[in-house]
């Protein structure tokens, strides 16, 4: 897993993407592996986002004739079934950590590192915990870009830090200008 937290909100896709892949311990796809992403996200070696003017959501392909009639969308109709889970485990950690439903009162690189501690503290009770279940919310397809590993079960140690966190110690290690 990889979280890397303390970007703004309006921040674009590709620029977060760039900056997770680029950083000394950033963002490392597996040989062999595919991360999904959204539309909002440059489509290149080993991310895989949607094909663009193609049927993607899956209500498209809801009903009895609205099988997918070609390659494309039927790569998209998949893409929105794995989505689709992906956007459940948000759901799940917002159930969990309630104070993710709306807008914490704390200063930003507070807020930064809250996210990271509530990552690890739920990686830490989903892999401890037998009977960890929490209710699903409601999924909004179009709420959130993410970038996220198609083949969850890797078993990969998390790499958690907040943007500061990483400026920090490239400073330190004089790798900034």
């Amino acid at each position: 897993m990889y979280v890397l937290s303390g970007w703004e909100g309006s921040a674009h896709d590709s620029k977060l993407l760039h900056d997770a892949l680029s950083r000394r311990n950033g963002l490392k796809v597996p040989q062999g592996k595919y991360f999904l992403v959204d539309c909002g996200f440059p489509n290149r070696r080993q991310f895989l986002a949607p094909f663009r003017g193609v049927r993607y959501h899956l209500q498209d392909f809801a009903g009895h004739g609205n099988d997918p009639q070609n390659e494309n969308e039927l790569f998209n109709l998949r893409h929105a079934s794995l989505r689709n889970v992906i956007e459940r485990i948000f759901g799940i950690f917002k159930s969990r950590f309630t104070i993710f439903k709306s807008a914490p009162p704390f200063p930003f690189k507070t807020q930064a590192e809250l996210v990271l501690a509530c990552v690890a503290l739920h990686n830490f009770l989903r892999k401890e915990c037998r009977y960890d279940e929490f209710p699903i919310e409601p999924v909004d397809e179009s709420s959130s870009s993410s970038v996220l590993p198609v083949n969850e079960e890797e078993n990969l140690e998390p790499i958690v830090q907040t943007q500061e966190q990483s400026n920090e110690k490239m400073l330190m290690h004089g790798e900034l200008p």
